[in-house]
């Protein structure tokens, strides 16, 4: 199935979905009908008992996922409050659709920005060697609010920090990720679907409900700290984020995007 930028494909016989961001040629930025196409998805398998793990992973083997289409950031509508912002990637991962159904991410060049939305509701990370990971933020005059927040559960609050304040500048190679917690294994380039498929299929291979149960109680464990600090991002990305113009000034002064390396 591929609807909305957004590719599914279903494994009967090992119980093992992966989502794949289908939109290589602009780095699967995340444009509003994706994000709404992944809610979709994300909540649609709790109703598929024949999906039992699920991996996800970016088209072209380039990037991941590079956040969210520019041009389709600037047509969110902002509520004059800053203790409220609507993020268009808030739901776009699995936990915030209610599924505790475990999700491997599988990493093939850039991941930045909006990217650790995804990888910050995965289970486990897996990264091809020449992956990298960063956040742009910063650089373009933006706060770093939902991501740093979710980074802050895997990572080491200094590894997270140096991130988030390089922004553009510092770009986190799969080993170093996989030194600080963030990756779980590191594979050849081009290997870490395969890898993540098989690790999938193990887990969807022993009882769903124990698997689910597990996949519960771990985030429980960092839930309540997760939530707190949530509920100061709105805010914090209101009353810090320069104007959008300014904003696009930076970004096209600054090379217009993201380059690979």
């Amino acid at each position: 199935m591929s609807a909305g930028g957004i590719r599914v494909e279903r494994d009967g016989e090992s119980g093992v979905a992966v989502v794949t961001l289908d939109r290589a040629e602009k780095h699967n930025a995340i444009t509003l009908e994706m994000a709404r196409t992944l809610g979709e998805v994300w909540r649609g398998f709790r109703y598929e008992d024949g999906v039992r793990a699920v991996v996800v992973t970016g088209a072209g083997g380039r990037a991941f996922c590079t956040g969210v289409d520019r041009a389709d950031a600037g047509r969110v509508p902002q509520p004059s409050s800053p203790y409220a912002i609507d993020d268009p990637l808030l739901a776009i991962g699995p936990k915030a659709n209610d599924l505790w159904k475990p999700v491997v991410a599988a990493v093939e060049g850039m991941a930045c920005g909006g990217a650790f939305y995804l990888l910050g509701e995965a289970e486990f990370v897996i990264a091809g060697r020449d992956a990298t990971f960063f956040d742009p933020h910063t650089t373009y005059g933006m706060v770093s609010a939902f991501e740093t927040v979710l980074m802050a559960q895997r990572m080491p609050y200094g590894e997270v920090a140096r991130m988030a304040l390089m922004g553009s500048a510092e770009r986190v190679s799969a080993r170093r990720a996989y030194e600080t917690g963030l990756v779980g294994e590191v594979t050849e380039p081009g290997g870490a679907l395969a890898a993540a498929r098989t690790a999938a299929a193990v887990v969807a291979s022993y009882p769903t409900e124990a698997v689910q149960g597990t996949v519960r109680a771990l985030w429980a464990a960092k839930e309540a700290a997760r939530t707190a600090a949530l509920s100061h991002a709105p805010h914090l990305v209101a009353l810090g984020n320069l104007p959008p113009e300014r904003q696009a000034e930076l970004f096209t002064g600054r090379g217009g995007g993201f380059r690979l390396r």
